[in-house]
């Protein structure tokens, strides 16, 4: 029990010289610290204010603020550790060997923030863009420095691990899809009036992006009917919606002028076998 009793004291002793002596030194490391985190904050909330104000990339400016705020943090914890006697340098060849040692580990982690920051820099898209790559497509809503946050019609979201979009092939066409439709006219028809009349409907939709160019035109000559392909842009983010909007304007206009979209046909001859 005396031994027990002599051990807790001489911890105690051990404590109370180690505050009496780094008191101070723990509480400037503390100070540095706390306003450390502060001006970081600050700062990065300061850069991506000036970034958005003169109109940068939005990811772009999320990424520069995260950069400083974190630059600045790392500089002070230095600081800090420097006041209560602490050198970074034999903490820095530790890091060194766990990272040479846990490489193999996070080979995934590191090339998808390397192909992040490449993604950032590079401006290969941005938000709000629709992209397709590796058979994933919808609308960019987030760009991380791990990942892509992707955004289809039905509100789905998308995770792509950067590392699968940086190398490989990408369809950016920004904030738009392109429809592609084959509309069958009879061959008793006239295909000029048809044509207008498809693209009389188009021209005066509002869910058709005006800005891009409308393409009507005979696209192929079937068995039973004339194939008019029909080109238009329409928002990504309400593709379905409006391609079925339009395709019940156009089917409603070429009714009312008389225009038939025959059936495939064929005709069966029987012919009979003499015995």
């Amino acid at each position: 029990m005396d031994q027990e009793i002599e051990q807790v004291t001489a911890l105690y002793q051990t404590v109370v010289e180690f505050l009496v002596n780094y008191s101070f030194q723990i509480f400037g490391a503390v100070f540095i610290m706390v306003i450390g985190v502060i001006v970081g904050r600050k700062a990065g909330a300061l850069v991506k204010k000036q970034c958005l104000k003169h109109e940068f990339d939005p990811t772009l400016s999320h990424f520069a603020a995260a950069f400083v705020r974190i630059a600045i943090i790392v500089m002070v914890a230095i600081m800090a550790l420097s006041k209560v006697g602490i050198s970074v340098t034999p903490l820095l060849a530790i890091f060194g060997a766990l990272s040479l040692g846990a490489g193999f580990a996070i080979q995934g982690l590191v090339s998808n923030y390397g192909a992040g920051l490449n993604i950032i820099v590079a401006r290969r898209f941005v938000v709000g863009d629709t992209i397709e790559v590796n058979k994933v497509k919808g609308v960019v809503t987030e760009v991380h420095l791990g990942f892509t946050m992707l955004t289809d019609e039905d509100g789905i979201q998308l995770l792509v691990p950067n590392r699968h979009i940086v190398g490989e092939v990408i369809k950016n066409s920004k904030s738009g899809t392109l429809v592609e439709s084959v509309i069958r006219v009879s061959y008793d028809q006239s295909p000029q009036q048809a044509i207008e009349i498809i693209r009389a409907v188009l021209e005066q939709s509002t869910q058709v992006d005006q800005e891009r160019k409308i393409n009507v035109g005979i696209q192929d000559f079937g068995e039973s009917a004339m194939q008019l392909g029909v080109r238009f842009w329409v928002p990504t983010a309400s593709y379905f919606e409006y391609r079925y909007q339009v395709n019940l304007a156009v089917f409603e206009a070429l009714h009312e002028a008389g225009i038939t979209m025959p059936m495939p046909q064929r005709q069966v001859h029987l012919v009979e076998q003499q015995k």
